[in-house]
């Protein structure tokens, strides 16, 4: 049962919105409505930005340590309620109950990561020029942050900007996605539990269009956090350029497998069909276009393929489901095209290749070999089960293949000589890179892409950074 209520959060009141326009809320397993979810008119926005602003001004006024003990507070109240947030997230995202625990649990660690972290927004002293001076660099928060955040991982797209943005003292206005939202008003009722002032956290849903729009037009937020598509990244950015507000994005991703000759074949095959199938593809670091030496091609696709015909696909509730849905019937008829499309122009497919049907949006498991360049799969981050395979001859040859997309957030390489991954890991144009595993996500590390994939980083000691400024203090006394 979903035992849930959405609402919107707006300094401190848990509220439908005033025009009271909703969208249901379905489950991708079953396709069955299992809640409502509130929409914000323009007057909830306007109302939001206020409380934000006045929040901020509190939050930020509070000491670190604080900040640190309410934070620590709530990541114990997670933890505390992780069961009954992972079903939520399964309910509403359709992965394994297995992987939202892990993503639930991930983000009470990156909250205590950030409270800790936020003791530490160290400045410096620079020694002076003349004599009775004093140079000093301060850390701020920014101010008022605008986040966005993306329906595939519910728990961890969200705690990433909400803890990041309250670690550095920002408050936060967050709107996450209207198709997986029980998550985020989980958190914010665990923030507010611990003792978070009202206004800091602020939670909207609506019209994704409408809603930036209205808060990126206002000068009260200063930054702006998206994890999402490239396409919505260039518009946010436009709308942001604006008033000048800083841009952390974390957009869409195409990550190459590179698999040179000397992998330990079992190792790979099983890490990456483990990596692939999560969360049905549905990951932006997934890799999606396997390079593999021509020497150990034929088998690596025949040890893959058989792993990929022994996944359990069913509702992410039953124990024994290893992949669950795709998030709606959209996502169906888009992975359908590219598959067809890599078909239609040679690709061998060796398993999948098509809708399950029944209740719920589910799609094979599946495997394209000898996928060729001018496929669009190959050009176009697929977002779903589907892996791309090649075979490759020589170092030059498989580098030029695997940064020939516009996108750089992950990649992966597999060899058992530190050498080749050390020339591969320099040459990869890419934000984060994984040498034989795929675990390239933790709280203390920056994640984070480049060029189509966007800019800036989240986690780690830059992600605390993101929602920070500096400013220069000269003190000279006579």
């Amino acid at each position: 049962m979903y035992d849930e209520k959405i609402q919107l959060l707006i300094d401190g009141v848990w509220r439908e919105g005033s025009e009271g326009k909703s969208q249901p809320l379905v489950n991708p397993a079953t396709g069955e409505e299992m809640a409502s979810v509130p929409h914000a008119s323009s007057a909830d926005l306007d109302e939001a930005l206020a409380a934000a602003d006045k929040g901020f001004r509190v939050w930020k006024s509070m000491t670190a340590i604080e900040r640190y003990r309410i934070m620590m507070k709530a990541a114990d109240l997670i933890d505390a309620d992780l069961e009954r947030i992972a079903r939520l997230l399964t309910m509403e995202n359709g992965k394994p109950l297995v992987e939202s625990r892990g993503e639930v649990a991930f983000s009470a660690d990156a909250t205590r990561w950030y409270a800790e972290e936020g003791k530490r927004a160290y400045g410096r002293i620079v020694p002076g020029r003349i004599a009775n001076q004093r140079q000093i660099v301060l850390k701020e928060p920014v101010g008022v942050v605008a986040a966005f955040a993306a329906w595939n991982f519910p728990a961890s797209n969200v705690i990433r900007k909400v803890a990041g943005a309250l670690g550095a003292g920002c408050s936060i206005i967050l709107k996450t996605a209207e198709e997986t939202p029980g998550t985020a008003v989980a958190f914010a009722r665990c923030f507010e539990k611990a003792g978070v002032p009202a206004g800091v956290i602020n939670l909207v849903f609506g019209v994704p269009d409408e809603v930036s729009s209205h808060l990126l037009a206002s000068p009260i937020p200063k930054k702006v956090s998206l994890t999402g598509s490239t396409a919505v990244g260039k518009l946010l950015q436009q709308r942001a350029a604006e008033t000048l507000k800083r841009c952390t994005m974390e957009l869409g991703g195409h990550a190459p497998v590179i698999v040179h000759h000397d992998a330990d074949v079992e190792l790979a095959v099983a890490t990456l069909a483990a990596a692939k199938f999560r969360n049905a593809g549905q990951v932006c670091t997934s890799p999606t276009r396997f390079f593999v030496h021509e020497t150990i091609y034929g088998r690596f696709l025949e040890l893959f393929v058989a792993r990929v015909a022994q996944l359990k696909i069913g509702n992410g509730l039953d124990a024994d489901t290893q992949m669950g849905p795709m998030i709606a019937a959209r996502r169906l008829d888009a992975i359908q095209s590219l598959v067809d499309d890599a078909v239609g122009k040679g690709a061998r497919l060796l398993t999948g290749g098509k809708s399950l049907g029944g209740k719920g949006f589910f799609y094979a498991p599946t495997v394209l070999a000898d996928v060729p360049d001018n496929a669009r799969i190959m050009q176009e981050e697929p977002f779903g089960p589907v892996a791309s395979f090649q075979s490759f001859s020589t170092f030059d040859d498989v580098i030029a293949r695997a940064n020939a997309t516009p996108y750089g957030l992950a990649s992966f390489v597999f060899t058992t000589s530190g050498a080749l991954a050390h020339q591969t890991e320099l040459a990869l144009d890419a934000g984060m890179v994984g040498v034989n595993n795929t675990a390239i996500s933790t709280p203390e590390t920056p994640f984070g892409g480049v060029n189509a994939s966007g800019y800036g980083s989240e986690s780690g000691i830059e992600g605390l950074e993101a929602f920070q400024r500096v400013k220069t203090v000269s003190e000279i006394f006579p």
